[in-house]
């Protein structure tokens, strides 16, 4: 049911990036033999994702194809429609000066998990070993699985306020990859104040020994979500987030002019 989340979440997460309010979601489930059971479980998940982002599951498709998978594997596929008006596809109007909101993930989201696999094994563990990151969690498996975060409900306030001018979803790549698809080439993005890591985090970082810019290309380090807003409108995003239950936001830092073929994502600050 956990990975049926993250299916929704990474297509919703981007059409709101897009500035797009996601309207339904299909998907699309195959096996070498169906596990009714198994099945279920998936379509609940995909229910439950749904309803974290306000859209409908309208229908999908099962598919039973014997010698295509091995017993017990099966593939997981989705797509979501969702509707801008025009002249409100973001990003637009991004400039020197926007301020940088962060909002916390969840925990590994979707991404980075043959670097979380390899890094398992070196450290002796396995899925059912007590989570060493983190005691509450149970075991590695229960909190590797913790579902991504869907952004839809907190997002949608500012877009239909016309507060944002960008948006940026850290999956794959991380702050370092991602944030640069929403400026234009003539600023950058100088980060400031970016959060101490997430237990999940320090661990892979002193597990694997990466330095602070790979970590930032694998993972999202704490953050999942960026908004960029005006200066003027910061407080006001501020209290609009807090309404939709983001008890925690953080102002990640600035746009600044961008000096010939700079970097686009300029850390100014360590992972702690």
């Amino acid at each position: 049911e956990t990975v049926a989340i993250d299916l929704v979440a990474m297509c919703v997460n981007d059409l709101i990036v897009a500035g797009g309010e996601p309207l339904f979601f299909l998907d699309y489930f195959a096996t070498g033999k169906l596990d009714v059971e198994e099945a279920a479980s998936v379509v609940r998940g995909i229910a439950e994702g749904c309803k974290q982002a306000g859209c409908g599951l309208i229908g999908g498709e099962t598919a039973e194809m014997p010698s295509m998978y091995a017993p017990g594997d099966y593939d997981l596929a989705g797509f979501s429609v969702g509707a801008v008006h025009k002249d409100r596809v973001l990003p637009q109007n991004v400039a020197t000066g926007d301020v940088l909101l962060g909002l916390p993930s969840s925990g590994i989201h979707s991404n980075g998990f043959s670097l979380v696999r390899k890094l398992i094994e070196k450290a002796n563990l396995d899925y059912e070993s007590a989570c060493p990151w983190d005691k509450s969690a149970g075991t590695v498996g229960d909190s590797l699985l913790i579902p991504t975060k869907i952004y839809v409900k907190c997002c949608l306030p500012l877009l239909q306020k016309q507060m944002l001018t960008g948006l940026a979803h850290i999956t794959g790549g991380g702050l370092l990859e991602n944030l640069p698809r929403s400026l234009p080439s003539s600023v950058k993005a100088e980060i400031t104040g970016h959060p101490p890591l997430p237990n999940v985090f320090s661990w892979m970082k002193q597990t694997s020994g990466l330095d602070d810019h790979e970590m930032l290309r694998t993972f999202n380090c704490g953050i999942g979500m960026v908004l960029i807003v005006k200066k003027d409108a910061v407080d006001e995003a501020k209290a609009l987030l807090r309404e939709t239950g983001e008890s925690v936001v953080y102002e990640l830092g600035t746009l600044v002019d961008r000096q010939g073929s700079e970097e686009q994502v300029e850390m100014k600050c360590t992972l702690t």
